[in-house]
């Protein structure tokens, strides 16, 4: 049985359906074309923000976004999981401010 709340079973989905379709060998995996995929989903995800679109609509579009994030990890061959932890560990050392009436949490290197 598949534990569906396990990233490694997400990848594991992932990579399944990338070897399916032969990702590696016709350009699926090409890390620039993925870019582009991801910059379309994250567009549908703006037009369900910003169209008032229903929740399962959203969510739809997130798991897009996800499916290929999971998939660009696979491609360039990294560690998804421990990037993800350590980036969280990076993020809950920092400082939030309010900008402009919104909260932030950044290194503020800029600011």
């Amino acid at each position: 049985m598949i534990d569906t709340d396990s990233c490694r079973a997400m990848l594991a989905a992932v990579q399944a359906f990338h070897d399916k379709h032969d990702f590696k060998n016709t350009g699926g995996e090409e890390l620039a074309y993925r870019v582009a995929l991801m910059t379309e989903e994250l567009g549908e995800i703006s037009a369900c923000v910003t169209k008032g679109k229903e929740a399962a609509a959203l969510a739809e579009e997130c798991a897009d976004l996800l499916i290929l994030l999971l998939g660009t990890a696979i491609a360039a061959d990294f560690d998804l999981n421990t990037a993800f932890w350590d980036k969280m560990r990076q993020l809950d050392k920092r400082e939030s401010r309010m900008i402009k009436g919104r909260i932030r949490v950044s290194d503020f290197r800029d600011m």
